[in-house]
């Protein structure tokens, strides 16, 4: 019984130094969410895109694809 008495101590022990002497975790910060970005029309399908993944027309007119610019006259 003693035995059994001296294994448990033993195993709180140890959980207790391996808990005191685990490295810290670091994830780093969370990833912050992507920014809002301005949205345009096509004014061929009117289907809205990012302004960064719009294609421009000489007039400034912007366009989904290139297609589309093409159908416009541009």
């Amino acid at each position: 019984m003693k035995f059994l008495l001296l294994i448990g101590i033993l195993a709180v022990a140890y959980l207790l130094w391996r808990a005191k002497h685990r490295a810290p975790r670091d994830d780093g910060p969370a990833a912050a969410p992507p920014l809002p970005q301005d949205m345009v029309r096509c004014p061929v399908c009117s289907v809205h895109l990012p302004r960064g993944d719009a294609l421009a027309a000489s007039d400034g007119q912007l366009y989904c694809s290139a297609e589309h610019r093409r159908i416009a006259g541009h």
